[in-house]
């Protein structure tokens, strides 16, 4: 099955509360936590709000399955929510779909999602002969549902002021011009370049023990599944307000 392209959305939020929520990372408690604090704090707020959450819902943490089950349900009353999708997403899909190996996807912290899946990373090998079988084992043992969610997840939400996207930009390319590769992976490219940005840019991916803030772009990524600090941002009226869990 060849990658398909994955849909790139656009959204004018100026009268809109919008909350984004940094790499989760298996981290379900934390997810719920700050769920429960973006409901309270946009009980505050007028009319119905947005929450954004910006890729790599799987893998390290202990409850892949759990945060995937969550983000596939309603949002909270009063709430619309738009789920990016992040690299580890993408791997994960790429491994269903033949791109990569199971050794290689194992390496991005992928034996947690198979424990929070009821499957055991380290006995499959020695029951399987060949690693076809094991492969074909684990493909058919993951729920559908889940995949065809991850599939359908967008690179890009861009809006009159802010991009939302998992790793960054390429800053030498028009948002057009953007590869789905670049918008989930990018790294040192967007993050050491003097080249100024379009608008602010909210990522992730990249992790620190702190929120990233500089004048065009802020990076959410606080560790959350070795730390606990699962880091949200709010914009509203032109205002950029940061809590954590």
């Amino acid at each position: 099955m060849a990658r398909q392209p994955r849909p790139r959305l656009t959204l004018d939020i100026a009268a809109i509360p919008t909350y984004a929520i940094g790499d989760i990372h298996g981290r379900y408690d934390l997810l719920v936590k700050a769920e429960a604090a973006i409901l309270r704090d946009g009980g505050q707020l007028p009319g119905r709000k947005l929450i954004v959450t910006l890729g790599d819902y799987i893998d390290r943490g202990p409850e892949s399955s759990q945060v995937i089950a969550h983000l596939m349900e309603p949002p909270p009353d009063g709430f619309d929510r738009i789920c990016l999708a992040g690299n580890h997403e993408v791997a994960m899909l790429d491994y269903i779909d033949g791109w990569i190996s199971y050794d290689d996807w194992m390496q991005m912290g992928s034996a947690e999602l198979l424990k929070s899946y009821g499957l055991d990373p380290e006995h499959l090998p020695l029951v399987f002969p060949t690693g076809a079988k094991l492969d074909a084992f684990i493909r058919q043992s993951l729920p559908r549902t889940h995949i065809d969610f991850m599939r359908a997840m967008p690179v890009l939400l861009e809006t009159p002021s802010v991009i939302f996207v998992h790793a960054g930009i390429n800053p030498k390319l028009r948002l057009g011009e953007q590869t789905d590769e670049d918008l989930v992976l990018i790294r040192q490219r967007f993050l050491e370049s003097r080249v100024p940005l379009p608008k602010l840019v909210v990522h992730g991916h990249t992790p620190n023990d702190e929120p990233d803030i500089r004048p065009r772009r802020l990076n959410l990524d606080t560790r959350a599944f070795r730390s606990g600090k699962l880091t949200v941002a709010r914009f509203w009226q032109g205002k950029v307000h940061l809590f954590s869990t």
